[in-house]
């Protein structure tokens, strides 16, 4: 429940707004989402459920044939994500985009820096399979 008495960012009563967009939990989660075909396996096999040479080929398996439908996937969860933020602020128009977009574009390289980072991180450990 929200407090009546509390003012927004204009000083008027009403709604509080956030300071911010959560920029680093939803590029994470996009990135996250657009590289599973590889992490999921390789989460797998080191927690031990399955072989590296499983993980390994199921990695690959994954990633020849799915990659386009993983990234796909991270992309409409980084949407929804965003989408869900901005319709929480009364923002879900152009004029909120604008206002928002310095950070949407940090959270568009957010989840471009997580899926490069851990594509690496996998196909390096791949390396051991």
């Amino acid at each position: 429940m929200s407090d009546p008495t509390a003012t927004n960012t204009s000083g008027t009563p009403g709604k509080p707004t956030a300071a911010g967009l959560p920029v680093w939990r939803m590029g994470l989660a996009g990135g996250l989402v657009g590289i599973l075909c590889c992490v999921g396996p390789t989460v797998l096999a080191l927690v031990g459920v399955v072989s590296a040479g499983t993980a390994f080929a199921w990695a690959t398996n994954l990633y020849d044939n799915y990659a386009w439908w993983f990234r796909l996937g991270g992309l409409a969860v980084l949407a929804l994500l965003v989408w869900v933020a901005l319709r929480r602020r009364d923002q879900c128009s152009v004029a909120g985009v604008r206002r928002w977009r310095w950070r949407l574009l940090a959270v568009l390289a957010v989840a471009v820096g997580t899926y490069v980072a851990l594509y690496a991180l996998t196909t390096w450990l791949g390396t051991f399979a």
